[in-house]
């Protein structure tokens, strides 16, 4: 049985992490992304911090090809212990 997804596949989707403001998260950012999706520009990486510095919210927008595909990226975010909270 396959699941039917409410998203139109291929589409333009933001990964969005966040996690300490730490030099390296966003290349953890990106790298957790790009297992799944192939290479990201810098253009396709935005880079917010939190008013007091502390955290850095990360949003990661591909081309999505599949629900499978978004699945297994956010299974990755997720399971990572750097990132802190996925959406």
């Amino acid at each position: 049985m396959t699941e039917e997804s409410a998203i139109e596949f291929p589409c333009e989707f933001p990964i969005k992490m966040m996690g300490r403001n730490a030099p390296e998260f966003r290349a953890i950012a990106v790298a957790l992304v790009e297992k799944h999706a192939g290479s990201v520009s810098d253009d396709a990486v935005q880079v917010a911090l939190s008013r007091n510095e502390r955290f850095v919210s990360i949003t990661v927008t591909i081309t999505a090809t599949s629900q499978q595909q978004l699945d297994a990226i956010y299974q990755d975010v997720t399971d990572h212990e750097d990132v802190l909270m996925a959406l």
